[in-house]
């Protein structure tokens, strides 16, 4: 379905947001839930409706008011935070925040509690509290009003087995380009809050011969490598973090490293990736923008961009540049979106071919490489 024929209507507000957004800090240090309740109850439209020492404390006092969001600590007595989080997605999928010092430095914990359903992470010090909510006081403030916008009952593992390779006698249509029409064609995907997953689902879909994937995910310091660990282990890619001049091979995903931002260049018979301490771009570093705007110029025509689920706008410019360059453009749909901002703004700039949900994006890359 082109997105001619499907209307998006981009006028659309979340409900959620026109009232005070109710927060529960759950941490056991009383210092924590001090800092964190002081900081939060002083911004507009946000209410800190409690506090409590442990996911126990916490689970009861859900019973006679639920939070819109969570801000959650790992290490807890009684109940452990990624613990609390799965039972908080079993039971009533609610917009969950990560606060803790055991995702320091792109600790494993960190993409646990990602792939838990988690929509947002902030490292927090084991020491010098205070100082610390004062200095990040923006950025936490944003990723509590960033997890009131997500839907994390959209999150969903994808179905197992998935893995494309694995599948016997596969459908022609669906078989995969190979040799040189491969290596001159590239898939760039560009993803935030809820990504992670979304990541998953269309990765652990696609065959290994498939033109080589270059993609950005927002992410902290320190995760990209744990995420790119992740996928290369639960779909049949190769997926590594990008490293600078590294080329752009069939059957492999390259994840731009966080705090860098990653460009396509074209080289003389391949595809390679530039990794650069670039400037912010959007907001972002690494920034969807910078890579799908490389894609547009490397490849034009021989690409094809994918934007899904994300807060804000980043990868909504780039993304109309992959497409007045001739490259094939999709957007995540509203429904299957935890954010729907990054692809409503590609939308809205008129850079999106086609919308499609989630579960079909990977089909739909499938039969651009093999008919296109």
């Amino acid at each position: 379905m082109t997105l001619a024929s499907r209307r998006v209507d981009i006028r659309i507000t979340d409900p959620r947001l026109n009232k005070a957004i109710k927060v529960l800090i759950v941490d056991d240090s009383m210092l924590v839930r001090e800092s964190a309740r002081k900081l939060l109850s002083a911004q507009a439209n946000i209410h800190v409706m409690d506090t409590a020492v442990d996911a126990i404390a916490a689970w009861e006092k859900m019973q006679h008011e639920w939070p819109d969001v969570i801000v959650l600590d790992i290490q807890m007595p009684r109940m452990d935070g990624l613990s609390f989080l799965r039972k908080i997605m079993a039971e009533r999928p609610t917009p969950v925040v990560i606060c803790s010092s055991l995702i320091a430095n792109g600790a494993q914990a960190g993409i646990d509690a990602l792939a838990a359903g988690a929509v947002g992470l902030i490292s927090k010090p084991k020491t010098d509290v205070q100082n610390f909510f004062n200095d990040e006081s923006d950025s936490i403030v944003a990723a509590v009003r960033a997890a009131a916008r997500s839907h994390p009952e959209r999150l969903r593992p994808p179905a197992r087995p998935v893995v494309a390779h694995a599948r016997p006698n596969p459908d022609p249509v669906e078989r995969p380009s190979s040799g040189q029409n491969a290596e001159n064609r590239v898939i760039a995907l560009g993803s935030s809050t809820g990504g992670t997953q979304a990541l998953e689902t269309v990765l652990s879909a696609l065959p290994s011969g498939l033109p080589g994937i270059v993609l950005v995910q927002h992410m902290p310091a320190g995760f990209t490598h744990k995420l790119a660990d992740r996928l290369n282990k639960c779909t049949g890619l190769t997926v590594r973090e990008a490293q600078h001049k590294q080329p752009v091979e069939p059957g492999q995903a390259l994840i731009a490293p966080a705090g860098k931002q990653m460009r396509l260049v074209r080289g003389l018979h391949v595809f390679h990736v530039e990794v650069l301490d670039g400037p912010v771009i959007n907001r972002h570093r690494p920034s969807v923008d910078c890579l799908f705007g490389s894609v547009a110029k490397a490849a034009g025509a021989q690409a094809i961009g994918v934007l899904m689920t994300g807060m804000g706008d980043d990868g909504a410019l780039g993304m109309k540049e992959m497409r007045d360059a001739g490259a094939y453009t999709i957007a995540e749909a509203e429904e299957t979106c935890v954010v729907f901002g990054m692809p409503r703004a590609a939308i809205e700039r008129g850079g999106v071919r086609e919308v499609l949900p989630l579960h079909k994006i990977a089909d739909k890359i499938r039969y651009w490489a093999t008919r296109f």
